[in-house]
């Protein structure tokens, strides 16, 4: 029977759970916290937030913002504005001072050292800047483990810091730049590469637009018109980094919002970009050059190869190769031919402690969801093409019917379909490998077995490779299952090589097998892998411009939905703070979760309720229902004394007895990944979206004992003299499983069976985990 209040999962907190040993340079002492104060800024808590009575400045009034709001999101355009703001004049209580469309949008750009400068004028932004390298710990049973998240928890910014001239007040000023050419229309004939710069919590702007050259098919892979692809491309980068290349050589001193002053040392901290924009970045010769990585100096033919290690480029080394090159051309193109370089000068070289190498990072959309699963998928398919028609009907089909939760996208049919959201690959990776375990068996396709077994290793190196923080064991964990992936891999190509499947992959040497090889150096570098993944665009050309000089449009809409939505944040910070001050003590009670210390709140009541007698007729249609009168009614007699509660009666109900039924469930719980507070939000619907959603959860089923279960029936009842209570029916995941299957060695998978429905059971909410 489950406790209404479960032991918690974890043992209690130490009084020092974490420790943070700031760099020298930083003159802090080392700190020792407990989990409540953990990442809690000083800064933040003694910044009073700012509450004024305008606080959509610099609009002149709330109805300019909101409409500025508006207009951008919805991508209106001047034939669209004008007659809108001419009926809002006439209807309006609160006013819209515009009168035409050029007062909304303003095309104009801004040079990123200016617009890193506002960064630190920004009142909501300054609490939120870090400038010192800090090492961070959290205690395991017997000792402190470091652990890598943020990027400033890297030791690339450590080792950056040590470096900067000794001078008070010297600090960085870390840029993350994403590049991606992208066509942006659906036709291709559009073409774009803009930079994005995501420094900080202020990031995620487009900062410029590089010009691309004229494709010319009778150019088009010669040395001369590659090359000078490369030298405007860098030329170009130049215009956007001129400052910051001067200031990181001499600093900047400046005086931020709050009243300190720094020497501000910028340095290009991240670069992310798909591996076409690496390779011009690095100025590398790409897929066909002798060393096709951007971070290393690995063979071509040695790419597949995870189980060897190279040495790591230098812009030193290459410096040292166009040096060469410009005294003797001969002579440097041999040695630029040995390291596969370009002969152009890089644009990073220019700012200092800015290796493109070093800053160079591994981008796990770009690598694995839409690179190496795609190779995984499409090998997928000629095996399952192979197996004929009735083995694509049932893989579909199991795709179909997978599950459905949060944040997942559904496929109804992945056989003949391709996908441009490259975000989609990734839940299709997930969902594939058990629509595949039933069909590719060993007995039915030796090389399809083979393929799930790299899949399987696949899944997990993402799964861990995709967590927010890193300690040292889970960084040991990955290379070695890298290791078990080489493995793997190697032996479906033996597999393939005795196959007589047409066309399945016999050379994996191309670069998204090996780039995957230097996520832990990145990690412990630079922090986890969510810092530098880069952003998709097309969005923002299909939804925010006419298609007409997309350029300037995209950099003037950008900037004002980045402000707006800081304004946004302190207009309904300001609102909140009213209705808290006009509420007082009246506040009510379903706003504030008091009863359950904020760790589950139901939500999306049924309007109407339903009676016991009502429930129970469903049972002809789901068992689920059977006897429900009498199971709650045992249940509550049994289960409230253990409660706490004094029963003096056997609890009886009528069968005209009220239930008040949710469709929703939000679970707070901290979470064992990072430590944070996250939150799962549970949905029991049988029309959520036009589709039914049941979803499955954890819950504390005794103090010992943790279960699955599948979320049935969420309801709310009073019972007399003791209050309301809250509680699901749900149907457990205990069943007996006679033994361990071949299959669930053979993957490592752990496999759970449901009861009948008819044993379903009841458990208070507090119960979820």
């Amino acid at each position: 029977m489950a406790s209404i209040n479960p032991a918690p999962a974890a043992s209690a907190q130490l009084p020092s759970e974490f420790k943070t040993e700031y760099h020298p340079r930083s003159g802090c002492l080392t700190l020792f916290q407990p989990f409540n104060e953990f990442r809690t800024s000083s800064d933040a808590q003694h910044n009073v937030p700012i509450i004024n009575d305008e606080p959509w400045h610099p609009f002149r009034s709330r109805g300019d913002f909101e409409f500025s709001e508006i207009a951008i999101e919805a991508a209106l355009n001047k034939s669209q504005i004008n007659p809108l703001l001419s009926l809002i004049t006439c209807i309006s209580e609160v006013p819209v001072t515009y009168k035409k469309d050029e007062q909304v949008y303003e095309v104009h750009a801004w040079p990123i050292w200016d617009w890193a400068l506002d960064l630190l004028d920004n009142p909501l932004l300054v609490p939120q800047f870090v400038w010192d390298a800090c090492c961070v710990y959290k205690r395991n049973d017997t000792e402190f483990e470091c652990f890598f998240d943020e990027p400033w928890t890297g030791d690339r910014w450590w080792d950056i810091q040590s470096s900067l001239p000794d001078v008070d007040s010297a600090v960085l000023f870390c840029f993350v730049l994403y590049a991606d050419k992208t066509k942006l229309s659906s036709h291709g004939t559009v073409k774009g590469y803009p930079v994005m710069n995501g420094e900080a919590f202020g990031g995620g702007r487009v900062i410029g637009w590089l010009p691309i050259v004229p494709e010319d098919a009778g150019e088009e892979g010669k040395l001369g018109y590659t090359t000078l692809k490369c030298v405007v491309w860098h030329e170009s980068f130049f215009k956007l980094l001129e400052l910051a290349a001067q200031y990181s050589k001499t600093g900047y001193l400046h005086k931020c919002h709050n009243n300190i002053v720094r020497w501000l040392f910028p340095v290009i901290l991240i670069l992310s970009a798909d591996y076409e924009e690496q390779c011009m970045m690095s100025l590398i010769c790409g897929r066909n050059g002798k060393c096709p990585c951007p971070m290393c100096l690995v063979p071509l033919a040695e790419l597949h190869d995870l189980s060897k290690t190279y040495p790591l480029r230098s812009m030193e080394k290459a410096k040292e190769a166009l040096r060469v090159y410009r005294r003797s051309k001969a002579q440097g193109e041999e040695l630029l031919k040995i390291l596969g370089l370009r002969p152009v000068e890089n644009v990073f070289w220019i700012i200092l402690y800015s290796d493109p190498h070093d800053a160079l990072s591994f981008d796990r959309l770009h690598v694995l969801h839409a690179g190496l699963w795609k190779h995984l998928l499409g090998e997928l398919k000629k095996i399952l093409a192979s197996l004929g028609r009735e083995a694509e009907a049932a893989f579909e089909k199991l795709i179909s019917n997978f599950p459905r939760w949060r944040n997942l996208n559904h496929f109804k049919s992945v056989i003949n379909v391709s996908f441009t959201d490259r975000n989609k690959y990734q839940d299709l990776s997930k969902q594939a490998f058990y629509a595949g375990l039933n069909i590719l068996t060993s007995r039915a396709s030796q090389e399809g077995h083979q393929l799930l077994r790299v899949i399987s290793t696949y899944l997990q190196l993402d799964s861990l490779i995709g967590l927010d923080v890193h300690t040292e064991g889970m960084l040991a964990a990955i290379e070695a299952k890298l290791l078990v992936f080489d493995t793997e891999l190697k032996a479906y190509v033996t597999c393939v090589e005795s196959s007589d499947i047409e066309k399945l992959k016999l050379n994996w040497d191309f670069p998204k097998t090996h780039l995957w090889k230097h996520v832990v150096h990145d990690i412990r570098r630079k922090g986890a892998a969510h810092n530098y993944t880069a952003w998709p665009l097309k969005d923002t050309y299909h939804y925010r411009t006419n298609e007409k000089d997309v350029a300037a449009q995209i950099l003037c809409v950008d900037h004002h939905k980045f402000s707006l939505m800081l304004l946004r944040e302190h207009v309904d910070m300001v609102d909140e703070h009213n209705w808290l001050q006009v509420l007082g003590d009246d506040l009510p009670d379903e706003d504030v979760d008091v009863t359950f210390n904020g760790h589950v709140k139901m939500g999306a009541p049924i309007q109407h309720p339903s009676s016991i007698l009502d429930l129970e007729n469903h049972s002809s249609v789901d068992r689920i229902f059977q006897a429900f009168r009498r199971k709650f009614t045992e249940f509550i007699n049994r289960s409230l004394p253990t409660y706490g509660y004094q029963l003096t009666n056997w609890i009886t109900f009528p069968a005209d007895y009220q239930i008040h039924e949710h469709c929703y469930l939000k679970v707070n719980y901290e979470s064992m990944v990072d430590w944070k507070q996250a939150a799962n939000h549970l949905r029991c619907n049988p029309q959520f979206h036009r589709s039914p959603r049941f979803d499955h959860a954890p819950i504390q089923l005794t103090v010992d004992e943790t279960i699955f279960v599948h979320l049935i029936f969420l309801f709310r009842c009073c019972i007399l003299n003791l209050g309301s209570f809250e509680f699901a029916l749900v149907q457990p995941y205990t069943a007996r499983i006679n033994s361990a299957h071949r299959t669930d060695r053979f993957f490592k998978l752990t496999r759970v069976k449901a009861v009948p429905r008819a044993s379903s059971i009841f458990v208070p909410l507090n119960s979820f985990i």
